[in-house]
C-alpha cells in the first residue's frame, strides 16, 4: 500500500503540471476544450489525494509500523481515537492533509463557477494547481508520508502526549481548512489582474470563501487557545507564540478584507485596497504554513527545524513579487469609482477599522520576526515575549472594538445630527452605565484599558441589541409575527447584515473576558502537603491528599483539593502529572518509565464569574534512590538470566517482567503512603468563560453569514433556472388582442 500511495502523490505531482499548462493554453489561445481539462486536472488531484490520504489513515488505524511515519507517531496503546488525528501530527502527514483540503476546496470553488468568470477561471486553475503542485512536491521530494522500513519495530513510539486532547482531532483541520481556502480569494485575484476583469463578479464568486477561511482559522485559533489552556500547565490561553501569531495575521487580514468588500460593492471604492488584502491574505496563510515546518523561530507548535525552509522561502517570495507587480500593473483600472464623502459615515468607519487591522498584522509581524530582523543586522538573536505586544495592541484592541459598534448604526455617505442623536443614544447609555456601576461597584478603575474594554464592549452590545430590537419590531409591525419568528425572519432575510451584527457582539464578549482575566487575575505558586492550604483571591484551597496510579502506558502523580470560602465547601479539585515511557535505554529499565514526556491534567472548574483553576507539579527527586536501585536490581537480574538457557531464559525474562511491573507500582505508591510537599499553581481568573462563550457567539454568526453555502446557494440558483425554463412562454399583449 505505501508503494500504491507514492505512487499516487508522484501522478497527483504530474496532473498539476499537466493542468497548469492546459489551464494557461486554453486561457491565452481560447481553446475551451483545453481550459474544461485543467479544470479536470483539479478533480483529478482531488480523487488521487483523496486515496493517498485514506491508505495513510488505514495504516494509522492498524498500526502499520512498516510505514515510518506511523511507527514514529504513533502506536499500538494510542487510543483509536487519537489514532485517526495521529496522521496530521507529523510533518509528512500534515503535508498530505493540506494538499488533499486545498484540491477538495479548489474543486468545489471550481463547480461553482463552471459558468461564471470565464475569463478569470482558468488562471485562477493554474494558481491553485501551483499551490497542489508545490505542496505535493514536498511531499515527493522532501518529506514522504509513505516511506517504509524493511525491518518494522514490534512497537511505535506513540504521538506526543500533549497531543491527546479532543481538540487536536478538529484544531489542525481547521487552521489547515482557513489556509487552503485563503488560496482561492488568493487565486482569483492573480486571474482577475491578469485579465483587467477587476469588476464585482470576481468579488462574489470568492467573498463566501474568504468568510469560510476566516470562520475555519477562527474556530482553529480558539481551539488551540482552549488547548493551551487546558493542556500545557502554564495557566493562559494566548502567549504571543510565533505559530499562534502566523494563524493569527491572515485571520486579521481576512476580517479587513470581509468588511473593505462592502464599501466595494456598495460605492465601488478601494479596489486597490481589497485586491491587496486578498493577496495579502494569501501570502500570510503560506507564511502561516511555512513557520509551523520551517523552525526558523521557536515555538512549542511548531515541527522543529526541516529542509522546507528554502522552498517555501521562494513560494512566498514569487507570490510577494507577482502580487505587487499585478497590482501596480493594473492600477488605472483598479482606481475607486468614487471618493469619501465624509468621516463621519459608514465607509470611513470601515476604512479605520481596517487601518487597525492592518496595523495590528503590521505590529504582530514585526515583533513576531523580530528576533531574525535583530539577528540579520546586529548579528545577535534578541528574544521577545508577550510584553513586548501589550503596548500596541491592546490600545489597537480598543479602537477596534468602539469601531466595530459604532459601523452597524452610522449612515452610509453622511450622517445627519438627527440620525447620530438617532442611533447612538441606547449604545451610550449603555456604555454610560456600565462605567457608573463599575466604577461605583468595583476596583476596575486601578486598571484603566481593562475598564475601558469594558465599557466599549458594553456599547458594542448596546449597538447590536438596539439593531437586532429596531430590525424585529419593524418585522414584526409589518408581519404581526410572534416576537421569536419576527426576529427568526428577519435574520433569515439579511443573514450577512445580521450575521456580522452577532459576530460583533461575540467578539465584545470575547475581549472583555480575555480584558477580565488578564488584569484581574489572582495567581500563586505554592509548596503544600497534605492537609495543608492557601488562600487565593478569597478562596481556601486544601490539599487533601496525594493519588498516584501506574500502568504500562502511563504513570501519574496527582493530588485531591478542597475549595472552599469561609466555611462553606465549594468544590473539589482533581489535578496530575502523567509522565510516560521514553524509548531511551540507557535511562534504565525503570527509570525510563519515569523520566519520558510527561502531560498536565488540570484541575478546573469554570463558571460564569470565575474559573478556578490548578495543576500539579510533582518532583520526583525522593522517588530517585528508589528508581535507581530498581535499575540495578533488574539489570543484574537481566544479565543472569542471559548467561542460562534459551528456554530457561526466556521463562526468567516474564518473571522479571512481573517484577519491573511490580516494583514501578510499588514506588509510585510511596507518592500516596509518604507524602512530600509539591509544588500547585494555583489561578483564579474572572470572566474566561465568556471567552469561550464569546467565540461560540462569533461562529454562529459567522455561520449565519456564511449561510446558504455555496453548493446549496447553487442549487438554489439552477432551481430557479429550471422553473424559468419550464414556464410557458409569455405571450406580448398586442398578440393576444
Amino acid at each position: 500500500m505505501a508503494l500504491i500511495g507514492r505512487a499516487l502523490l508522484i501522478l497527483g505531482l504530474l496532473v498539476c503540471l499537466y493542468g497548469i499548462a492546459a489551464s494557461v493554453y486554453g486561457a491565452r489561445s481560447g481553446r475551451q476544450d483545453f481550459v474544461v481539462s485543467g479544470r479536470r486536472a483539479v478533480y483529478a488531484l482531488a480523487a488521487l489525494m483523496t486515496a493517498a490520504f485514506a491508505i495513510l489513515e488505514a495504516a494509522f488505524l492498524r498500526s502499520d509500523f512498516s510505514f515510518n511515519v506511523v511507527a514514529a507517531h504513533s502506536s499500538t496503546t494510542t487510543p483509536t481515537f487519537y489514532k485517526g488525528a495521529a496522521v496530521w501530527s507529523s510533518q509528512e502527514g500534515s503535508l498530505l492533509l493540506w494538499v488533499w483540503l486545498l484540491s477538495l476546496w479548489s474543486s468545489l470553488v471550481l463547480v461553482l463557477t463552471r459558468k461564471r468568470v470565464r475569463e478569470i477561471v482558468p488562471y485562477a486553475t493554474a494558481v491553485l494547481l501551483g499551490f497542489g503542485g508545490f505542496f505535493t512536491s514536498l511531499t515527493v521530494f522532501f518529506a514522504n508520508p509513505f516511506g517504509t522500513s524493511a525491518t518494522p519495530p514490534p512497537e511505535g513510539a506513540g504521538l506526543d502526549p500533549l497531543l491527546l486532547h479532543p481538540s487536536m482531532m478538529i484544531h489542525p483541520p481547521m487552521l489547515y481548512s482557513g489556509y487552503t481556502l485563503l488560496t482561492i480569494p488568493f487565486a482569483f485575484a492573480i486571474g482577475a489582474l491578469i485579465t483587467g476583469r477587476l469588476g464585482g463578479d470576481w468579488l462574489a464568486v470568492t467573498r463566501r470563501f474568504a468568510l469560510g477561511a476566516w470562520l475555519f482559522l477562527g474556530i482553529g485559533i480558539v481551539l488551540g487557545a482552549r488547548w493551551s489552556y487546558t493542556e500545557l500547565g502554564w495557566g493562559g490561553y494566548w502567549a504571543w507564540d510565533p505559530v499562534e501569531n502566523a494563524a493569527l495575521m491572515p485571520w486579521l487580514c481576512a476580517t479587513a478584507f470581509i468588511h473593505s468588500i462592502m464599501i466595494q460593492e456598495k460605492r465601488g471604492m478601494l479596489k486597490v485596497w481589497n485586491a491587496s488584502l486578498v493577496l495579502s491574505s494569501g501570502v500570510l496563510a503560506i507564511l502561516g504554513t511555512f513557520l509551523v515546518r520551517s523552525g526558523i523561530l521557536e515555538s512549542i507548535h511548531a515541527f522543529g527545524a526541516s529542509t522546507l525552509g528554502v522552498p517555501f522561502v521562494t513560494l512566498i517570495a514569487a507570490m510577494v513579487a507577482s502580487s505587487v507587480g499585478l497590482v501596480i500593473w493594473r492600477r488605472e483600472r483598479l482606481r475607486s469609482e468614487a471618493r469619501l464623502d465624509s468621516l463621519l459615515s459608514r465607509e470611513a468607519v470601515f476604512l479605520f477599522q481596517n487601518m487597525v487591522l492592518v496595523a495590528m498584522v503590521f505590529v504582530i509581524f514585526w515583533v513576531t520576526f523580530f528576533p531574525l530582523i535583530s539577528e540579520a543586522i546586529t548579528g545577535t538573536k534578541v528574544s521577545v515575549g508577550p510584553p513586548a505586544f501589550r503596548p500596541f495592541i491592546v490600545p489597537l484592541a480598543l479602537v477596534l472594538v468602539a469601531l466595530a459598534g459604532i459601523g452597524p448604526i452610522i449612515a452610509w455617505r453622511r450622517v445627519t445630527a438627527a440620525n447620530l442623536t438617532r442611533s447612538f443614544s441606547f449604545p451610550v447609555a449603555s456604555a454610560a452605565l456600565t462605567l457608573t456601576v463599575l466604577l461605583i461597584a468595583s476596583d476596575a478603575s486601578a486598571r484603566p484599558l481593562a475598564l475601558a474594554m469594558f465599557v466599549l464592549g458594553a456599547f458594542v452590545l448596546g449597538t447590536v441589541t438596539q439593531e437586532l430590537w429596531r430590525g424585529t419590531a419593524a418585522r414584526r409591525a409589518m408581519t404581526h409575527d410572534p416576537l421569536p419568528v419576527a426576529f427568526v425572519q428577519l435574520v433569515r432575510r439579511n443573514r450577512r447584515r445580521y450575521g456580522g451584527y452577532i459576530v460583533h457582539a461575540g467578539l465584545a464578549a470575547l475581549l472583555i473576558g480575555v480584558a477580565a482575566s488578564s488584569s484581574f487575575q489572582h495567581s500563586r505558586d505554592v509548596s503544600l502537603q497534605p492537609g495543608q492550604s492557601a488562600r487565593v483571591d478569597g478562596l481556601t484551597i486544601r490539599y487533601v491528599r496525594a493519588t498516584a496510579s501506574a500502568t504500562a502506558q502511563k504513570i501519574s502523580f496527582g493530588a485531591l483539593l478542597s475549595v472552599s470560602q469561609g466555611r462553606r465547601h465549594l468544590m473539589t479539585l482533581v489535578t496530575s502529572r502523567g509522565y510516560y515511557p521514553a524509548q531511551d535505554a540507557s535511562l534504565g529499565p525503570i527509570g525510563r518509565f519515569f523520566n519520558g514526556a510527561s502531560d498536565s491534567n488540570v484541575g478546573l472548574s469554570a463558571g460564569a464569574w470565575h474559573d478556578i483553576w490548578t495543576v500539579i507539579h510533582p518532583d520526583l527527586t525522593p522517588l530517585q534512590p528508589l528508581i535507581s536501585q530498581g535499575d540495578r536490581v533488574f539489570q543484574s537480574a537481566m544479565a543472569a538470566e542471559a548467561s542460562l538457557p534459551a528456554a530457561q531464559a526466556r521463562q526468567g525474562l516474564g518473571r522479571l517482567w512481573q517484577f519491573r511491573d511490580i516494583a514501578i507500582s510499588e514506588i509510585t505508591t510511596r507518592f500516596v503512603t509518604h507524602p512530600w510537599p509539591v509544588e500547585f499553581l494555583l489561578i483564579v481568573s474572572p470572566l474566561v468563560t465568556w471567552i469561550w462563550v464569546g467565540a461560540i457567539i462569533i461562529a454562529i454568526g459567522g455561520l449565519i453569514a456564511l449561510w446558504p453555502f455555496p453548493m446549496f446557494a447553487w442549487r438554489r440558483v439552477r432551481a430557479v433556472s429550471r422553473a424559468k425554463r419550464a414556464a410557458p412562454p409569455r405571450v406580448p399583449a398586442r398578440e393576444t388582442a
